[in-house]
C-alpha cells in the first residue's frame, strides 16, 4: 500500500449475512457484494455486541462497549467529547466524509413513548452535560423540514457530513433538503401513498413512489460516488463512510425492485415453528401471539404468520438488491478514479435481526444468534487482498467493537485509551486461527420489554460451543450448549445436567464484564 491508505466503509442498517449471496442465501440477489467478497476476508462468525442500532453504531465508531461509552440504548446520543476512530484518522490528516445514516444522534421521532417512560424516571441524571444547547439535535428530522441546519466542523470525527435521517423512503436530513431542491414535495412522495401498492399483510409495506435515482437508496449512492471523485484529486487519503438507512424496516422499495421477487419464493426459517417450550416467558408470549395484527409500535417483537413472512422477505429482498446494484456503482466509481489501488473496503451492518428465525420478527430482547450475526467483509487493496474468485472466509469470533481498533491498525495509527476491541489483522494475515474465545453482547432498554417488572438489561456471553444470556434483576436466563443444539431450541438454563456448563459461563462472562470498565479517563496528575 503507498502511504497510509484510504478507507471506503460501507454499511446496511439491521442487516442479516444470511441476507447475502455470499452468505449462503440462494434467492436474494447480490452479486456486487458477492463480488466484494470474492476479494475480501469474509467474517461467518461477526455479531453485533448490541443488537440495537444506536448502541452498536456508537460501539463501532469508538470501539468501546455501550456501558462504556454511554449510549446504552436508542435515545441517548453519544457523547459530543467521545474519542473516535474517525477523530484518529482526521488528526493524523485524513478527509473524513460521511455520506447517509449516522444515528450517532437522536432521530427525534418516539417523543410519545419517552414522555410515557419519563412519569417513572428521575428527575434528575447521575450527570447533567454542560454542553450548549442544541448539540445533540444535529440529527433530529423535524430541524431539516424547517430548513437548513448548521453542521459544526467536526462531527464525532467527520469533517463532511451529508445525512440521510429515518428509514425506507421517510427519510430527513440533508437528503429532505436536496429531495426540495429537485422539486419533490415529500408530502405526496414519502410513505405509503394513495394509488400505491401496498400489501395488506403489514403496514410496514408499501411500494415507494420515488424512482430509484431520487429514493434515500439511490440519492446516497450517488452522493458517495460525488464524494470519491474529488477525493481523487485531493493530495491526502481518507475515510469515508457510506452508510444506508435499507434494509431496517419498513419495506419500501421503488419498482423494479417492488416486485422483483415472489413472496412464494421466499423460503421459510427452519427455526419458524420452534414451538418456545423451554423459552423465556417473553418470547412464548409473543410466538403465541401468532395471527395478532402487527403491532401499530413499529419496533415492537411479533410472531409473523407465513403469508406475512412471505412477503416482508420478498419486499426486504428488493431492497436489498437495490442495495447491491447501488454500492455496485460506489466500488465502481473506486476503480473508475484509480482510487482502488489504495483503498481498504469494509462491509458490515449496525445489526442483524430475527427475520422469521424461532417464528419472531424484528429485534429486541432476542439473543438468538441469527439475530446478531452481521455480515463483515474486509478487502485490502491488491496486491495484500485475495485472488479474485476464490473467497476466503473466517470461522472466528469477532464483534463490532473491533473494527475502530482494526482500521487504526491498517492505517497505522496509533488506539487511544479505553478501546475494549481487538484489532483483526492477525485474522487478515491468517484467516485459520481463533482471535477470541468468547464474546460479550449487551442490550438495555428503557422500559420492560422481558415482561420481567423492571426495564430491561440483558447480558450474553458467546462462545463457539454456548451462548449464555442474563435477564439482570431477575432469576430468567438461556443457555444453549451449540454443539449438539445448533439451532438454539432447547433451553437448558435449568437443566442440571448443564449445571457445570452454567457455572463456567457465568465465571467467563464475569471475566467479560470486569475487563471492560471504564478506562478512558487519563490522570492529569500524580494526586
Amino acid at each position: 500500500m503507498k502511504g497510509r491508505p484510504n478507507v471506503l466503509f460501507l454499511m446496511t442498517d439491521q442487516h442479516r449475512l444470511d441476507h447475502t449471496g455470499f452468505g449462503g442465501n440462494d434467492v436474494v440477489t447480490t452479486p456486487n457484494l458477492d463480488g466484494l467478497a470474492a476479494r475480501s476476508v469474509s467474517f461467518t462468525n461477526a455479531f453485533a455486541n448490541n443488537p440495537i442500532c444506536m448502541p452498536n453504531r456508537a460501539t463501532i465508531l469508538t470501539g468501546r462497549m455501550p456501558s462504556v461509552h454511554g449510549t446504552r440504548y436508542n435515545g441517548i446520543s453519544l457523547d459530543w467529547n467521545a474519542a473516535t476512530f474517525v477523530r484518529e484518522l482526521r488528526r493524523v490528516g485524513y478527509r473524513t466524509g460521511l455520506v447517509g445514516k449516522a444515528h450517532f444522534q437522536n432521530m427525534g421521532n418516539g417523543k410519545p413513548m419517552i414522555d410515557l417512560l419519563r412519569q417513572s424516571w428521575p428527575e434528575r441524571g447521575a450527570i447533567e452535560p454542560h454542553l450548549p444547547d442544541g448539540w445533540d439535535l444535529l440529527e433530529n428530522e423535524d430541524r431539516y423540514r424547517q430548513g437548513e441546519v448548521e453542521f459544526p466542523e467536526d462531527f464525532y470525527g467527520f469533517e463532511d457530513v451529508n445525512l440521510a435521517v429515518g428509514h425506507a423512503d421517510v427519510v430527513s436530513g440533508h437528503y429532505l433538503r436536496w429531495l426540495l431542491d429537485q422539486g419533490v414535495d415529500p408530502a405526496t412522495h414519502q410513505g405509503p401513498q394513495p394509488g400505491r401498492p401496498g400489501d395488506p399483510h403489514w403496514w410496514q409495506l408499501w411500494q415507494s413512489s420515488l424512482p430509484p435515482d431520487l429514493h434515500p437508496t439511490g440519492y446516497i449512492g450517488a452522493q458517495a460516488c460525488r464524494w470519491l471523485e474529488e477525493a481523487a484529486s485531493a493530495n491526502a487519503p481518507f475515510f469515508l463512510q457510506c452508510s444506508f438507512p435499507d434494509p431496517h424496516h419498513p419495506f419500501a422499495p421503488p419498482d423494479p425492485y417492488w416486485s422483483m421477487y415472489d413472496p412464494a419464493d421466499m423460503e421459510l426459517p427452519p427455526t419458524f415453528d420452534d414451538p418456545h417450550l423451554t423459552s423465556v416467558p417473553h418470547l412464548r408470549q409473543w410466538r403465541d401471539g401468532r395471527g395478532d395484527d402487527p403491532p401499530l409500535i413499529p419496533v415492537i417483537p411479533f410472531a409473523p404468520t407465513e403469508t406475512l413472512y412471505r412477503h416482508a422477505a420478498a419486499k426486504e429482498y428488493g431492497s436489498i438488491t437495490f442495495l447491491d446494484e447501488t454500492i455496485g456503482s460506489v466500488l465502481k466509481t473506486l476503480e473508475r478514479t484509480g482510487l482502488a489501488d489504495n483503498t481498504i473496503v469494509v462491509f458490515t451492518s449496525d445489526h442483524a435481526e430475527m427475520f422469521g428465525d424461532h417464528g419472531l420478527m424484528l429485534k429486541g430482547a432476542m439473543h438468538y444468534r441469527p439475530a446478531l450475526r452481521v455480515p463483515l467483509l474486509i478487502a485490502l487493496p491488491p496486491p495484500s487482498s485475495p485472488t479474485a474468485g476464490s473467497p476466503v472466509t473466517c470461522s472466528s469470533l469477532v464483534g463490532s467493537i473491533d473494527l475502530a481498533r482494526t482500521l487504526l491498525e491498517l492505517t497505522g495509527v496509533a488506539p487511544f485509551e479505553g478501546m475494549d476491541g481487538m484489532s483483526l489483522t492477525p485474522l487478515l494475515d491468517d484467516p485459520t486461527m481463533s482471535l477470541r474465545h468468547q464474546l460479550l453482547v449487551e442490550e438495555d432498554e428503557p422500559f420492560d420489554l422481558a415482561m420481567t417488572g423492571a426495564p430491561l438489561r440483558m447480558r450474553t456471553l458467546l462462545t463457539p460451543e454456548a451462548r449464555l444470556t442474563t435477564y439482570v434483576g431477575t432469576e430468567r436466563g438461556e443457555l444453549f450448549d451449540l454443539t449438539g443444539d445448533p439451532d438454539e431450541l432447547r433451553n437448558s438454563f435449568e437443566d442440571p445436567n448443564y449445571r457445570r456448563l452454567r457455572g463456567d459461563l457465568f465465571e467467563r462472562l464475569a471475566g467479560e464484564l470486569a475487563a471492560i470498565d471504564d478506562t478512558g479517563t487519563m490522570p492529569t496528575y500524580a494526586a
